[in-house]
């Protein structure tokens, strides 16, 4: 399994594959040859904890997934266009986690793909082209998603006249925080601002995208409400709501089994687009969509064919998926350790001021670092060096938001109350060091 020593893999992959493609640790990389559950294993056997893979949602390699996809293999895999009894069950079993009148299904291969369709369908439908999004958002890495998406835009070409960007809801150190007496309120009149002006410009509203638990934007929880506002002010533009739940999705939240339930049973997107952790690593997603939007889609008399999308393996590899969350109760797994972790991990805020905020929700959850609890300044090469620290200790976790100060934890849902512990132990363990270097800054830098 293992055919090169580290060294010689590194030295190629920096031959061979493109530089923008980077690496985990980049100083100094970890090389994982297998993986089991919750962990992953070097080439010398060490194992470290995942705090990451939110991909592989029901735990690396589950054999119940493995036996899935080996079992179907081994009979039959094509595509859509011969009935196929997995396809209609994944879909009927999709649906009945969903709200009733999110009843058809596109099956694709990832998160990209899925918002890109889902793109396709909102302008179908509404006859419109433009697209509203959050501050910071990352929907995919295609180039109509690129375009959506301010964390990559903002770098690249910038923003196109068809795109409008609303403020991120983040009540922490947003425009409006938690002290405001209606946030979600606040945050949605800038929603109506913004179609306002689109409409100033002649510019009509298709779509409103957005991540039910925005996370590169920081791992933001969305005030209880916004959800309902932004739908009914972007519905009244003539457009339709997008929950981006390629992250979130499938009980990560805990309490619910998807995250846009966060927002109460009297919100329904008009779109759902999930990824990542229905395929458990396997290249699978999907759109779910009203019948009204697919009729729209399909009256263009235009075939929609994804050669790969809802194959026999994948659509297996999906209910094997589903059959572990309900079996193992991974969704009140995920509401009980990520309770406990969030509640040591403000134990922590209370004792290191570096920890600005600590929020989440289920095993979806940020620790906010700042220099400054004042000014909430983003500690950027603090958490830097805690991401690094952590890896020394065998717990592989990264950043993320705005200032790439947030300590993200969004592990496989088969994270136990002792990996919990493990984890704000040692993180505990690192910024009580922290406090004892006179020069920290400096022998980050260095």
């Amino acid at each position: 399994m293992d055919r090169y020593r580290k060294e010689k893999t590194l030295e190629m992959r920096k031959k061979l594959i493109g530089l923008s493609c980077r690496l985990f640790f980049p100083d100094n990389p970890v090389k994982i040859v297998r993986a089991k559950g919750q962990y992953l294993y070097d080439e010398e056997g060490r194992r470290y904890l995942d705090c990451i893979g939110n991909v592989h949602h029901v735990g690396h390699c589950h054999p119940l997934v493995v036996q899935a996809a080996s079992a179907q293999m081994e009979v039959l895999n094509t595509n859509t266009r011969f009935l196929h009894d997995h396809l209609v069950e994944y879909a009927q079993r999709l649906s009945d986690t969903l709200p009733e009148k999110l009843n058809v299904f596109y099956f694709v291969n990832s998160g990209s793909e899925a918002n890109d369709l889902a793109l396709r369908l909102a302008r179908q439908y509404t006859k419109h082209e433009d697209v509203i999004v959050l501050d910071h958002a990352y929907h995919g890495h295609v180039t109509s998603l690129i375009d959506i998406s301010p964390y990559k835009f903002r770098k690249l070409e910038g923003q196109k006249e068809w795109v409008h960007v609303a403020p991120l809801p983040d009540t922490y150190r947003g425009k409006y925080r938690e002290d405001h007496k209606d946030v979600a309120q606040a945050y949605a009149d800038e929603v109506i601002q913004v179609i306002d002006e689109a409409h100033k410009r002649n510019r009509k509203i298709a779509a409103f995208f957005a991540e039910s638990l925005p996370s590169v934007g920081g791992q933001i929880i969305i005030p209880v409400g916004y959800f309902q506002k932004v739908a009914e002010y972007v519905r009244r533009a003539g457009g339709i709501f997008v929950a981006d739940e390629v992250q979130v999705g499938l009980g990560r939240v805990g309490k619910h089994f998807w995250a846009f339930q966060l927002q109460g049973e009297d919100f329904t997107p008009d779109i759902v687009t999930m990824g990542k952790p229905i395929g458990n690593g396997h290249p699978l997603s999907c759109v779910a969509t009203t019948q009204e939007i697919a009729d729209a889609f399909t009256a263009t008399g235009v075939e929609y064919f994804n050669t790969f999308g809802g194959n026999p393996v994948s659509c297996a590899i999906g209910l094997a998926v589903l059959d572990v969350i309900e079996k193992e109760d991974l969704g009140g797994n995920a509401m009980k350790v990520g309770s406990y972790l969030l509640g040591l991990l403000n134990e922590l805020k209370n004792k290191h001021p570096i920890i600005g905020d600590v929020r989440g929700v289920g095993l979806f959850i940020g620790v906010d670092l700042v220099k400054d609890p004042e000014e909430r300044t983003p500690a950027t090469e603090e958490a830097d060096y805690v991401v690094k620290r952590l890896k020394e200790e065998y717990i592989c976790m990264s950043t993320d938001g705005p200032g790439s100060n947030v300590l993200k934890l969004k592990p496989p849902m088969c994270f136990s109350m002792q990996d919990a512990k493990f984890v704000a132990e040692k993180i505990d363990l690192i910024l009580t060091d922290m406090k004892g270097k006179l020069r920290f800054t400096d022998s980050v830098s260095g």
